[in-house]
C-alpha cells in the first residue's frame, strides 16, 4: 500500500506573491532580465566582482550555473561591454530579503553585515518586517 493521498491530483502549495521594494535604476538590467527573486540570488553571489559576459556561454562560468545560458546572454547584451562590475546594492538587498520574510540574522549572514546595518536600512526606508 502507498502512503500517497487518495486524490489523483495534488494541488501545488499556494503562497502569496512577494512584493519586492522598488529597485534603484542601476539595477534595471539585472531585475528586468532575471526577475527580482533571481536578481537577489545573483547579486548576493556576485556583487562587487567583475564578470565576463560571453556572447556564447559554454557552461563553464559560475554565473551561468546560477542564472542559465539564455539569461546570461540577455544580461550581457544589456551591459556596456563584455566585462562589467556587478554593483553592491546593500540597502535594496536588505529590503528585498526582508520582503521574502528572512530574519535579521539570516540577512546578516547572507550579506555579511551587522544587525545594526539591517535595522538602520529598514528604519531609513520605513520598512516593516513582515509578520
Amino acid at each position: 500500500m502507498s502512503n500517497l493521498p487518495s486524490t489523483t491530483s495534488i494541488e501545488p502549495e499556494t503562497r502569496p506573491a512577494i512584493r519586492y521594494p522598488r529597485h534603484p535604476a542601476h539595477l534595471d538590467p539585472f531585475v528586468e532580465e532575471l526577475g527580482a527573486a533571481l536578481a537577489v540570488r545573483f547579486l548576493i553571489a556576485f556583487a562587487g566582482s567583475t564578470l565576463y559576459f560571453p556572447t556564447d556561454p559554454r557552461g563553464r562560468s559560475a554565473a551561468e550555473a546560477v542564472i542559465g545560458k539564455d539569461r546570461l546572454q540577455a544580461l550581457g547584451a544589456r551591459m556596456p561591454s563584455n566585462r562589467a562590475e556587478v554593483p553592491v546594492p546593500r540597502t535594496w538587498l536588505i529590503l528585498a530579503l526582508t520582503a521574502e520574510g528572512k530574519s535579521t540574522a539570516d540577512i546578516c549572514r547572507a550579506l555579511k553585515v551587522t544587525a545594526k546595518t539591517v535595522k538602520t536600512a529598514r528604519r531609513e526606508n520605513r520598512w516593516k518586517v513582515p509578520t
